[in-house]
């Protein structure tokens, strides 16, 4: 009788291994949304070469706009993407939360603002006033309607700044900012951190003491609702980077003098083998 109880328990739990149903093997593709911002491009691709270590394939989507690449992740067109959703691209990432997923931070540090050359002696934004006349009375600006911008009109309202803001683009900023630290001349600007300019050149960021200005900000992986739950691994492999700001302003350095971004990020590669094995080792685990 015994033996009959095990051996008719043995056939049910053989039945039961035979119905249940296989767990679906991880997709190997990952379609990977990167925004042509240096800094993104290359966060990008330190972390596509880390999913290729783990086997992934990916594939890349390349995007000019915030909202295009927003909306192609919403949709499921892409899977996964770096950005800045607590502040630059706030109100992209608001829009669509609820169709996406933060993964986790792989970099930190970007910065931007107002800046001046370290020999002027003015420290603080609330202190422009009292120095129109040797600034000029302008802040050089950049790409117009651009985050950057709308952020200096926020500066100059809130401060009562009685200031021109003169649209440009990041290189006529670069090109003004030289050519007055060169005459030694007083120059107020926009830019942003990580870049090559302040290895370039002696420069700092105003102080904000309202906080009108952005907060330093993180690059963090976003992907499409569901992703974590069907690339586990790939999830993991993905956590394992992490970009320190001060690569990004070596590479962003590289660039300027003449690499392209593929260059410059291999040239980085190269350089920090040892530490990609001990991340791709994280994010074999």
């Amino acid at each position: 009788m015994n033996l009959l109880k095990k051996s008719v328990a043995a056939l049910g739990l053989a039945i039961g291994l035979a119905a249940a149903p296989a767990v679906a093997e991880e997709e190997k593709t990952i379609k990977m949304g990167v925004m042509q911002w240096e800094t993104m491009v290359m966060t990008s691709s330190i972390t596509e070469d880390m999913l290729e270590r783990h086997g992934f394939e990916v594939e890349t989507v390349e995007f000019q706009e915030w909202g295009v690449a927003f909306a192609a992740l919403g949709k499921g067109d892409i899977d996964i993407m770096v950005s800045h959703p607590d502040y630059a691209a706030a109100d992209y990432w608001e829009r669509n939360a609820r169709r996406l997923e933060k993964l986790n931070v792989v970099s930190y540090g970007y910065n931007a603002g107002l800046i001046v050359p370290s020999y002027v002696t003015i420290d603080s934004i609330d202190e422009l006033n009292d120095h129109k006349e040797q600034f000029g009375g302008r802040i050089i600006g950049v790409e117009p309607g651009s985050g950057m911008m709308r952020q200096s009109e926020n500066v100059v309202r809130e401060y009562g700044l009685d200031y021109e803001i003169v649209e440009g683009s990041g290189p006529v900023a670069v090109a003004a900012l030289k050519s007055a630290i060169d005459r030694k001349e007083w120059i107020v600007s926009m830019y942003w951190t990580p870049s090559w300019v302040f290895q370039e050149f002696d420069i700092k960021f105003l102080k904000d003491p309202k906080s009108v200005q952005e907060p330093t900000e993180t690059y963090v992986w976003l992907a499409r609702q569901g992703f974590s739950a069907e690339h586990p691994k790939a999830r993991e492999s993905i956590a394992s980077v992490f970009v320190p700001e001060p690569a990004l302003t070596q590479m962003t350095g590289w660039v300027k003098d003449g690499a392209s971004i593929e260059e410059a990020v291999t040239r980085w590669k190269e350089a920090n083998a040892n530490r990609l094995e001990r991340q791709a080792v994280i994010g074999n685990n």
